[in-house]
């Protein structure tokens, strides 16, 4: 997953990312609008006798943001972005869509489909060419990456009085989350009761260092069926940069209640991820080599095998070293190339996870452990 170098700086959002050019379309008595967009022309290599996860994966991405002074110390604000896929998987989806009140030094509140909270942490090591960034996803750990109907506190530099120590506390709607309702309790006649879940983080940019550590928690409500817990810490000084992350997460209904008809009681999983990057700067753009390794995995994954599924032995969900460059010409213009040397097994769950989908056969369980290359070439405004 790549860092989102489109976020507009609205300093009450707190969204991971660096500002990049953008349009400024109004800006007159307080009030002010900007557009922004990216196109992604983007193809993933492998192994060309096995056509799954191969291809083009280009994509177009359009949002806007906008602010509104009401008074001396509050401002209203909002984004807005879209996306879709172009290639033979095409897809569209609706990224963010939020809108909030700041009031200064006493944080800033919205609601709407919005980073989860955990999303501070792990783009800590979100920063890959292409990929990377695998421990934001909602199927493993609940407010962890975008997510539908949340609501949102941040306070930055904690009421004005720690300069860099920022929290946020969130709860996503009972109901209207689609993203938590796998972690609640399978019923036979009437499918996954939905789960409402709520979230905490807190992180600091330790003085002057360029070094930040933060910690997190999200769990669903209800039975409290999932938990998460996380931690993370980068150094950034312009031209090196470095993080690791981890977490870990324990659900009571776990994810193959999505698709079949049992319990996987206390499913625990845990990840950690590592990542290294170093800026070279040229009279013309800057290259950016980059290293990673990324590991989740889940405990005595045996216990989830199904039937047909004989032989699974492994633990790792998702296992490989990521070797990455960055080229980029000026803030509108980048080149990447990503390659990710996949250390999956075959008998290991993450690649035959894919199993207790219908739609996935064992022919494709090759498919999962093949390293693959992404190029791309990515316009941004």
């Amino acid at each position: 997953m790549k860092r989102n170098l489109l976020a507009i700086a609205i300093p009450a959002l707190l969204i991971a990312g660096t500002a990049s050019a953008s349009i400024e379309v109004w800006n007159k008595d307080g009030n002010k609008v900007d557009f922004y967009g990216r196109v992604y022309a983007l193809n993933y290599i492998t192994d060309r006798d096995n056509q799954t996860g191969e291809g083009d994966q280009t994509t177009a991405r359009l949002g806007m943001s906008g602010q509104t002074q009401i008074t001396d110390g509050i401002t209203g604000y909002g984004r807005w972005e879209f996306e879709t896929q172009t290639g033979k998987e095409s897809w569209d989806e609706t990224r963010y869509a939020f809108a909030g009140l700041n009031f200064g030094d006493f944080g800033a509140f919205d609601y709407g489909r919005n980073d989860g909270v955990l999303k501070t942490l792990t783009s800590y090591t979100d920063v890959l060419p292409e990929f990377g960034g695998d421990a934001s996803d909602n199927d493993l750990y609940a407010l962890s990456a975008r997510t539908k109907a949340v609501a949102t506190y941040r306070n930055s530099d904690f009421f004005g009085l720690v300069d860099g120590l920022r929290f946020a506390v969130q709860y996503a709607d009972n109901g209207d989350n689609s993203s938590t309702q796998h972690f609640a309790k399978y019923e036979h006649d009437k499918g996954h009761d939905s789960a409402e879940a709520w979230g905490t983080v807190v992180d600091w940019d330790v003085l002057d260092t360029g070094i930040s550590i933060g910690a997190g928690y999200a769990q669903t409500g209800g039975h409290k069926d999932a938990k998460a817990w996380s931690a993370g810490i980068k150094y950034d000084n312009d031209n090196l940069y470095l993080a690791a992350l981890y977490i870990q997460g324990k659900q009571k209904y776990g994810w193959d209640n999505a698709t079949i008809n049992r319990n996987a009681d206390d499913l625990k999983t845990k990840g950690f991820e590592l990542v290294a990057q170093y800026g070279i700067d040229f009279e013309v753009g800057r290259l950016t080599p980059s290293v990673a390794y990324i590991q989740h995995k889940v405990q005595d994954a045996s216990s989830f095998s199904r039937s047909g599924d004989e032989g699974l032995k492994g633990n790792d969900l998702i296992k490989y070293v990521d070797v990455g460059l960055t080229y980029d010409f000026n803030k509108n213009l980048q080149a990447i190339i990503d390659y990710k040397i996949n250390l999956l097994d075959k008998d290991d769950i993450g690649a035959r996870r894919g199993l207790y989908d219908d739609s996935f056969n064992k022919s494709q369980i090759k498919a999962t452990t093949k390293d693959t290359v992404a190029l791309g070439l990515i316009y941004q405004f």
